[in-house]
């Protein structure tokens, strides 16, 4: 039988309208937000705001850095490091409003060798530079233009890692207590870190892992803004959380919509993780409201060999309900990936315990308990 080209279907009048449209409505978000840029830039420096670069904590391996900061036009106080108390509570808001200087040329020196890298449209800084260094905490520096040199933690994961931790951070290790709608605004504009709630248990928790795995790398992965990675980093210093990289994202429209999808930046994150270091098996900790089970579910689905386990916290009613409710979906059961479900740290910290991924707590020589055990031994 000869072949037959098929010829495709024209587009109909219909779906050409709603391509338009869409195309339309994204070039009016780019327009929108390129207009609101130009005007914070000018009023910034009218008033006198110097460019500032915020350090952000990044990661890598021996042969690599992720390095993350932003680069933004700040009061020339806050830029010199004079913040007082009060200041430093509003910096969530002023993180917000600070104009970011768009594509702006950075140094970055890392072991006394300089790099130069470009910060996106946004002031966001996410550039991944060729190192030689030794497993452990190091320290960069960053610079833009006339900008004060400030310094940035690195955490360079050991190429024979094998275990690491990802965390949410609303309603996983911090309790919110808001509508989801909500919670994105005030966490930026009104709240400070001192009113926020670690959710019971978690500190304790990553501690216990930490004293499992030294080595293992705690990565916190939130839909918040970087604008707000500031009060988010004081926070979990201030409540004991061990220190790690935060994966945030930004708040602006891409080409194709109006704003960032949350969901794909989780899950575009974790993928990017899975590429960078392909022999860790990551214990996933999230929430059961809204979408962690699924994304971890999928996740595992795709990259079994890297997820160690799955541990979501269940919110209790009241948090359900503030959440929007709780995930429909839930898990699906992916061989060789323990699920586990607990209301707080200290419900997780058993059930891992029972799967031997943490060690179980050793009894003091003074503990009554233990004395009474070894009377009955001897």
């Amino acid at each position: 039988m000869p072949f037959r080209p098929v010829r495709s279907r024209p587009e109909s009048d219909a779906a050409k309208s709603l391509k338009q449209s869409k195309e339309q409505a994204r070039h009016i978000a780019m327009r929108l937000d390129d207009a609101w840029l130009r005007f914070q830039t000018k009023l910034a420096i009218r008033r006198g705001r110097v460019e500032t670069v915020i350090p952000y904590t990044g990661y890598g391996s021996t042969s690599w850095i992720r390095v993350l900061a932003r680069v933004v036009r700040s009061d020339p106080r806050d830029a010199a490091g004079h913040a007082n108390p009060l200041q430093e509570s509003m910096r969530g808001w002023r993180n917000f409003t600070s104009a970011p200087v768009a594509n702006a040329a950075v140094q970055v020196t890392v072991a006394g060798e300089v790099h130069h890298v470009v910060a996106d449209r946004g002031g966001v800084v996410d550039a991944r530079i060729p190192v030689a260094l030794g497993a452990g905490w190091h320290t960069i520096t960053l610079k833009s233009g006339e900008s004060r040199t400030v310094e940035a933690p690195v955490e360079v994961v050991a190429d024979d890692a094998d275990f690491g931790v990802v965390s949410d951070i609303d309603d996983t290790v911090m309790v919110t207590a808001l509508p989801r709608p909500f919670l994105a605004a005030w966490n930026t504009f009104v709240l400070n870190e001192h009113a926020r709630t670690p959710t019971p248990g978690m500190a304790v928790l990553y501690e216990r892992i930490a004293r499992t795995a030294p080595s293992a790398p705690v990565l916190y992965l939130s839909t918040g803004a970087w604008n707000v990675a500031p009060t988010l980093s004081r926070f979990l210093s201030r409540n004991l959380y061990p220190a790690g990289p935060k994966l945030l994202t930004d708040w602006g429209p891409t080409p194709d919509r109006w704003f960032r999808s949350g969901q794909e930046h989780k899950k575009n994150s974790l993928e990017r993780l899975a590429d960078e270091f392909p022999t860790i098996k990551w214990l996933l900790v999230g929430d059961d409201g809204q979408h962690d089970e699924a994304i971890y579910s999928e996740f595992a689905q795709r990259h079994p060999e890297n997820v160690k386990a799955i541990a979501i916290r269940q919110l209790s009613p009241g948090e359900a309900v503030l959440a929007g409710g709780r995930s429909k979906t839930g898990g699906q059961p992916t061989p060789g990936v323990p699920w586990i479900y607990a209301p707080d740290g200290a419900g997780m910290s058993a059930r891992l315990e029972e799967l031997g991924i943490i060690r179980g707590e050793v009894r003091s020589a003074d503990d009554p308990e233990e004395g009474d055990v070894a009377k009955e031994t001897a």
